[in-house]
């Protein structure tokens, strides 16, 4: 992943309310508010389809601050999009997913992450945060563009439709039901918040 410093530092109007929020708390150019954003604590919002819950709680998960930023980027005219990949979850990057894997008989769990796109760049505002992954994720096995606040719920369809029309159709996942994949990326969450609440 790229760092945040690619993104263009366009001066921050109050075009709308996660505008308005940054000038208020004295931040007015977009650098700035990406280094506000990738400094608050990792966490995991109260109610992640709230787009100011960021700033009501001073803590975020990949999809709360990529939310921010996607949208004060089109409050701002930046061609910065929001973006989510589903990511082949290990032991290699999650310490603790040799369990479910065993478990479920799958070679990985796929699941979710957020970050944003820029040009050929992306970016992840959550590297380096205490996100319970040991490293970055630098490869997808499926990206879609979406609108910076998608819903949990629109989110949740959008991935369970990308399972079936293109990740179990794999070959390493041949034969795999999918309700053993869904209870693994339940279980691949709990260890994720496990495994932030421990570091």
């Amino acid at each position: 992943m790229d760092k945040f410093t690619v993104f263009p530092n366009a001066a921050i109007k109050a075009e709308g309310p996660v505008s308005g929020k940054f000038m208020s708390l004295g931040i007015n150019g977009f650098i700035d508010a990406c280094r506000y954003v990738h400094e608050l604590p990792y966490g995991y919002n109260s109610d992640r389809d709230d787009l100011m819950i960021l700033f009501k709680q001073k803590f975020g998960s990949c999809t709360t601050k990529h939310a921010v930023i996607a949208t004060l980027a089109a409050e701002s005219g930046l061609p910065i999009k929001k973006a989510i990949g589903i990511y082949a979850m290990t032991e290699e990057i999650v310490t603790g997913t040799g369990k479910i894997l065993d478990t479920y008989g799958l070679p990985y769990v796929p699941m979710l992450h957020c970050f944003l796109v820029y040009g050929k760049n992306r970016v992840d505002l959550t590297e380096s945060n205490n996100n319970g992954k040991k490293r970055s994720i630098e490869d997808f096995l499926y990206t879609k563009n979406v609108i910076p606040n998608i819903s949990a719920k629109d989110e949740y369809l959008l991935y369970r439709k990308a399972l079936k029309d293109y990740i179990m159709i794999k070959k390493e996942l041949k034969g795999i039901d999918l309700k053993n994949i869904l209870k693994a990326r339940e279980e691949g969450l709990a260890l994720l918040k496990t495994n932030i609440n421990e570091q």
